[in-house]
């Protein structure tokens, strides 16, 4: 049995080597810079089974400070600097550490090799000159992942109708009732192409939600509201050498937008669970859907790499897509652990890789990979991650904690400290230890809203992080309830 969750043994053929191999020759010698919001992004391929130390990077920038063992070569923080935490903060950070980064870049023997979610102008000014920006095209990822565009882009893709929702495309949005017979449902779901609102999604059941939707930006994606579980599955597509892609996809992920019945107490949380099963011909559809996307984007657009598409899983088992985000998300950090379960690298590595117009000759067959995904998808267990933010009102920091690493409950459901860590498996769930995450240090506020920590791990058998999609399983919250009492309350001077 796998050592990570009872999967199938891990090879013993040295494709961590290779992929380093393959990296190294990519990178050509220049440093590898991280700029993410968590400057310990990679930490899943440069640490746990098989690490590859080419992903390490030379120098992090992020917003939130690293730990050992995940430590980057060198490290840029906003809350080193800050020691605060808040939706501004997150949202606003490059700025704040735009100067000390600058100093740091200008230190690197050579010009960088940038990675980051994808690409735009602040971050080209922050890189310097001569950087290589390892993401995709931010033109290309914009044209994909138009809300508005969705369902003409499936079309042409050749994704089933069976996987589509019905929708309509207005420039203005005319009355709820026309909108209900339009697309056939009492609750529609109104999304911008441009937006003020971030989300730019609106579920409207009355005229009180199509007053929100009016304040957003046409044109209109208008949708019939689906009831079902969200869900996203990670692909890979790698160019070959007869002048297509291979397609790679990943055990698909149960999401939790936000644990509602946690919201009533201090902490509010959201994740994803890879170690749900699936039933099989749900599972089948969505690689499928998935393929078909990455084959026409590489026509369309010559795009590769990594990215997710979203979807919904209803009671019926039915899917339907929702979404396509062309391009690395923080869920990917975790979801590494399933490529490490069968004895692969992360996708993410080879994702470096294709951007940087290297090789990748370590993942093998793809129709083969897939169908190894299938059977996985429709066992129990895998990797998992728990989001933990401040909802109550007043700032709080850290009051007795030994920072980010392995924890387990006592007894008296308190946190107590087991080792260092900073991969999903070094917890072992047989014994009740998880990961904790991002912790911050005792002297940085954290303000509401603040990201307070990531509860990671990797779920055996029937335990799940999840009990529904609003809904935190009796073990995450009695977690959630002992990560708040490592957090007391800021009294105001």
């Amino acid at each position: 049995m796998n050592a990570l969750y009872g999967g199938e043994g891990r090879r013993e053929s040295g494709l961590a080597e290779v992929a380093h191999q393959e990296l190294t020759a990519a990178l050509a010698g220049r440093p590898l810079v991280g700029v993410e919001r968590f400057s310990t992004a990679l930490r899943t391929g440069y640490t746990g089974p098989a690490p590859v130390e080419a992903l390490r990077p030379a120098l992090s920038i992020g917003c939130y400070a690293a730990w050992d063992p995940a430590l980057p070569g060198m490290v840029v923080a906003a809350e080193d600097r800050t020691r605060t935490r808040s939706v501004a903060e997150r949202t606003t950070w490059v700025p704040r550490v735009r100067h000390e980064a600058a100093r740091h870049l200008l230190k690197l023997d050579r010009p960088p090799v940038v990675f980051t979610w994808y690409d735009n102008a602040r971050l080209r000014e922050l890189a310097g000159p001569g950087a290589t920006i390892a993401a995709v095209d931010a033109g290309v990822r914009a044209a994909i992942e138009s809300k508005h565009l969705l369902d003409d882009l499936l079309r042409a893709a050749g994704v089933p109708a069976v996987a589509r929702i019905p929708c309509v495309h207005v420039e203005r949005l005319p009355g709820l009732a026309e909108l209900r017979r339009a697309v056939g449902s009492a609750r529609v779901v109104v999304q911008a192409g441009r937006t003020a609102d971030r989300r730019g999604t609106v579920v409207v059941s009355g005229e009180d939600g199509m007053a929100r939707a009016a304040r957003l930006l046409g044109p209109y994606r208008v949708a019939a509201y689906v009831p079902g579980w969200p869900c996203t599955i990670a692909v890979l597509s790698v160019p070959d050498r007869d002048g297509g892609v291979q397609v790679y996809a990943d055990r698909p992920a149960h999401a939790s937008a936000g644990v509602a019945e946690l919201g009533a107490g201090p902490l509010r949380s959201a994740g994803g669970d890879w170690s749900r099963p699936w039933p099989t011909p749900a599972a089948a559809l969505l690689i499928e859907c998935a393929e078909r996307i990455a084959i026409w984007a590489w026509r369309r657009y010559g795009a590769a790499g990594l990215f997710n598409v979203k979807a919904l899983l209803t009671p019926g088992e039915r899917v339907y897509l929702s979404a396509i985000k062309w391009r690395h998300q923080q869920g990917t950090e975790v979801s590494a652990v399933n490529q490490q379960a069968v004895g692969l690298p992360p996708f993410v590595l080879a994702h470096l890789s294709v951007m940087l117009g290297g090789q990748v000759t370590w993942l093998g067959d793809a129709q083969e990979f897939n169908q190894l995904t299938l059977l996985r998808a429709a066992r129990p267990g895998g990797p998992f991650h728990v989001r933990v933010r401040l909802a109550r009102d007043t700032p709080v920091r850290v009051a007795a904690a030994h920072g980010p690493g392995v924890y387990r409950l006592d007894g008296s459901g308190r946190l107590r400290w087991v080792r260092r860590g900073a991969h999903p498996s070094d917890a072992r769930a047989a014994r009740g230890e998880f990961l904790l995450a991002d912790l911050p240090e005792p002297d940085v506020v954290c303000h509401p809203g603040a990201d307070l920590a990531t509860i990671e791990g990797v779920a055996e058998g029937a335990a799940h992080p999840f009990d529904g999609p609003d809904a935190a399983s009796p073990a995450v919250r009695r977690i959630v309830a002992a990560v708040e009492d490592l957090f007391d309350e800021v009294k105001e001077p």
